[in-house]
């Protein structure tokens, strides 16, 4: 049997977006550009997959910029609205646990002189309404926090964030790193006060190389690519109309029977949760109850290195992460696991399991069974 759990990594794309992406590899695969029928059939693609996205939002169509995934999403939000926006201010913000696709847009924005305020987190990953409004000045104009921790699923209070924001300095722009919470909560921009959000596709099951950036109507973000002026100038480039599409696709899917499938997500979770405590030296790491994020279970074991346990659930065919798969080949202290205040000698101890909608319970299952057995083993094996 195989138990696919490190969905934060990247989902199975969909049976349909695969389909609909062959066919425009194969059949509809004309430029969009191009101004004969060929090119027009694919701008439609590109128009609907614009359309239903939107639609998931309840925003603008035209306030919806594809791009090559989350870190160019993310990329662009950071990078493109503090350079068009610094004669307002030099001071952004941004918390001590985010991706390094937002860690280090703001590392290169230290480099140019921008004054970069961290926030800290608590125990759980959260962090202070109090320090965000501590840390906001007149000279602040934005603000990144990412939606759901992709380590261990914290989820941060951003609507609240928002409104202390606008509060504090109305002109500050909110930038939120929904790449793990796209598809797993229900998120309105403009509701919520966010500015710009960033979204990847292969994490909700639509293809690797598609994401999309929203951008609420009049703000100003300099483009990072520059060339033939697509996406309204702001990501120039031939759109990948396949991605699109398949990303289109996947976003109206993941949406349908929205809240059983989260429900399904946290049965899942609270079972493994109750289950993979009772092993000796084991231990969940983050908020255990529905404050988190349904698809992420951070587990620490005392003993056992994360890539021993790791590749030991792999020669059983059962798949999880050494913390975030983004630096998992390059073995690093996580930022998350220092930040929340996690034992020295668990740090190298951790691994993630993630879910998707079509985890199931036989997968689970099966995952602590092996988990039951290779722990005292490996925690054995490591004090001989």
């Amino acid at each position: 049997m195989e138990a696919y759990l490190d969905n934060s990594a990247t989902t199975q794309c969909s049976q349909e977006a695969a389909d609909l992406m062959m066919r425009l590899l194969r059949v509809d695969y004309g430029n969009p550009s191009s101004l004969h029928n060929r090119g027009m059939e694919a701008e439609n693609y590109v128009k609907e997959a614009r359309k239903r996205i939107a639609q998931t939002l309840k925003v603008n169509e035209k306030e919806i910029y594809f791009t090559s995934g989350g870190s160019e999403s993310n990329n662009l939000a950071i990078v493109g609205s503090a350079l068009a926006n610094k004669r307002s201010g030099m001071h952004v913000i941004t918390t001590a646990i985010e991706h390094p696709s937002v860690a280090n847009p703001f590392a290169y924005l230290e480099e140019q002189g921008f004054a970069v305020t961290y926030l800290p987190v608590d125990a759980y990953g959260c962090i202070s309404l109090q320090d965000l409004k501590d840390a906001m000045c007149s000279d602040t104009i934005l603000v990144s926090i990412m939606h759901v921790n992709n380590e261990i699923g914290a989820v941060q209070p951003v609507e609240k964030a928002a409104r202390l924001i606008k509060q504090t300095n109305p002109n500050c722009l909110f930038h939120v790193d929904a790449i793990q919470s796209y598809g797993k909560f229900r998120i309105y921009p403009k509701r919520m006060g966010i500015d710009l959000l960033s979204v990847s596709g292969h994490k909700i099951h639509g293809p690797k190389g598609s994401g999309f950036l929203f951008v609420r109507d009049k703000v100003k973000v300099h483009p990072l690519i520059l060339g033939g002026g697509q996406e309204r100038g702001l990501r120039s480039g031939t759109e990948n109309v396949p991605a699109i599409a398949g990303l289109g696709q996947a976003a109206m899917e993941i949406y349908q029977n929205f809240d059983a499938k989260i429900m399904q997500m946290y049965r899942l979770r609270d079972y493994f949760i109750a289950e993979v405590e009772k092993i000796d030296g084991v231990s969940v790491n983050g908020h255990k109850d529905h404050s988190n994020a349904p698809h992420i279970v951070s587990v620490s074991v005392s003993g056992v290195r994360s890539e021993v346990l790791l590749h030991a659930l792999e020669d059983r065919e059962i798949y999880v992460s050494a913390g975030s798969a983004c630096s998992s080949n390059k073995p690093a202290v996580s930022r998350t696991l220092q930040s929340i205040g996690l034992k020295r000698e668990l740090l190298e101890s951790t691994v993630r399991f993630s879910f998707s909608v079509h985890t199931t319970k036989e997968e689970i299952d099966y995952a602590l069974e092996a988990m039951a057995e290779l722990v005292p083993m490996l925690a054995k094996y490591r004090r001989s």
